[in-house]
């Protein structure tokens, strides 16, 4: 299956002409750009390069082609993101008489048509409780969700799928790890770390659990381009400290941070580690083994499936020493009217009837994922990260906010005489989505003097054509009077 070029009939809308006319060529594009950053070093495709020494400047990313080189054989085909889109029947919609451009791919992604069609053939061929029956169709649903389990944890690299959680999501699978393992383990005065880049799932559950414990939250500073200090984080650790929860990718900036870094430290100064991995999963490869975390939590409609449905991961000797958190169905052996016992894990965690459709259809946008490849996934995103980067901050009036080496691609700003929503709106009526406001991440954004950004974000089925629309529409609105 083919989509028609960007001249054909489905094809995003051409970009307006800059203000000057016309756009830069490509050559005299790359040249600029190039004549900015230093060659790209030997890392993850995420990775982007920067200056060494802060500049008073904006900084972009750019991405300098390496020569050409030999390569592995590469298992998955060569990557067309035109035939890709034809997976999304979303991605044919039309919002404002336009086609739609969906940049808002960090709040959630759209659903391909392998996990609609899966959670049709569950309701029409599968639909049953599970667990508990003598039925044929139990038997169905049952192999289906635990089918999806063994998926989740061999994306992750678990040791066993008895170590994955399903929960409704990242900030559900955080909850479950702190008033479980947390109230069970954090005494007054122990110290709970956490990092400045935090989503608010990651920091009020600490917040709720300290007070109610009388512990102490500690917070990892970051530098004015978004990038953990590391030597700080390395003083911040103590005997006293007992769980580092931390973000692998930031939401609101697109920081990747140092996690295996942090996690080593944290363990051998003997703390216990979680790692919200909601916006790592969608862009990097996840090898739990080498990344050594204790808890590893993310959300399934951030990697292509449905909503209210997540996953935990918990090493096996973590989890079983765990109490319940949820009481009811599903999590007990035997109940009595004097007492009750305890499923092993992870049906310990899983009381009542859960999202067994959506964690089906996880399953499924997993296997997607993985078909694709996810180093495939990461070259074509941060090669629109790289294409993106200067062309925005080349608007005028645009400050980019984070601009640490290394990131995915999340591309936020601010930009002046316009509000964040001013901004989101001015997009919208062109049919493209972005996200305008403060993400869900405060405390980050009021480090670097602000309220609010504009957050496009791109994955796997963006194009340039479309951030060519994108650009098109900023330039406009820098044309336009300020307030």
């Amino acid at each position: 299956m083919t989509m028609p070029r960007p001249n054909g009939p489905e094809a995003p809308m051409p970009a307006e002409p800059s203000a000057g006319g016309m756009w830069p060529d490509e050559a005299t594009m790359n040249r600029l750009a190039a004549e900015m950053f230093s060659a790209l070093p030997t890392r993850s495709p995420a990775a982007l390069p920067l200056p060494a020494q802060p500049s008073p400047e904006p900084v972009f990313y750019f991405l300098d082609r390496p020569e050409p080189r030999a390569v592995a054989a590469d298992p998955h085909p060569p990557f067309d993101v035109y035939s890709v889109r034809n997976d999304f029947p979303i991605l044919r919609e039309r919002v404002n008489g336009y086609p739609l451009v969906w940049f808002d791919n960090a709040a959630t992604t759209q659903k391909p048509r392998p996990v609609i069609d899966r959670l049709t053939h569950f309701y029409e061929h599968e639909n049953s409780n599970i667990h508990r029956a003598a039925h044929e169709l139990a038997a169905r649903s049952t192999d289906a969700y635990e089918q999806a389990r063994a998926t989740v944890a061999r994306f992750l690299g678990a040791s066993s799928a008895e170590e994955i959680v399903f929960v409704r999501g990242t900030t559900e699978g955080i909850n479950l790890v702190a008033q479980t393992w947390g109230r069970k383990n954090i005494r007054e005065s122990d110290e709970i770390v956490i990092s400045h880049l935090e989503h608010h799932a990651n920091i009020v559950p600490w917040q709720l659990l300290a007070a109610e414990t009388g512990a102490v939250l500690r917070v990892i500073p970051i530098d004015d381009s978004g990038d953990l200090l590391m030597d700080e984080y390395s003083r911040l650790l103590s005997d006293r400290t007992k769980l580092v929860a931390v973000t692998q990718v930031s939401n609101c900036l697109g920081t990747v941070t140092p996690i295996r870094e942090i996690v080593a430290q944290a363990q051998r100064a003997g703390a216990v580690t979680l790692v919200d991995g909601a916006q790592s999963v969608p862009h990097t490869g996840i090898d739990l083994q080498s990344m050594g975390a204790d808890f590893f939590v993310f959300s399934g409609h951030k990697v292509l499936g449905p909503t209210g449905i997540g996953a935990l991961y918990g090493k096996s000797e973590l989890l079983r020493d765990m109490p319940p958190w949820q009481g009811g169905g599903n999590m007990i052996t035997d109940v009595t009217l004097e007492r009750s016992l305890y499923q092993a894990p992870p049906g310990r965690f899983e009381a009542g009837t859960g999202s067994i459709a959506d964690a089906v259809a996880l399953g499924t946008a997993l296997e997607y994922v993985e078909r694709l490849g996810m180093d495939t996934i990461a070259r074509h995103e941060h090669e629109l990260l790289a294409y993106a980067t200067p062309r925005v901050a080349a608007v005028p009036g645009v400050r980019l906010v984070g601009t640490a080496p290394n990131k995915v691609s999340v591309l936020s700003f601010v930009m002046a005489g316009h509000t964040p929503s001013e901004v989101g709106k001015a997009l919208n009526d062109k049919g493209i989505a972005v996200r305008a406001g403060h993400h869900c991440a405060q405390p980050v954004l009021r480090r670097l003097g602000l309220e609010e950004t504009v957050r496009p974000s791109f994955t796997f089925y963006n194009t340039r054509e479309e951030i060519d629309r994108m650009v098109a529409v900023l330039e406009q609105l820098a044309r336009r009077p300020h307030r």
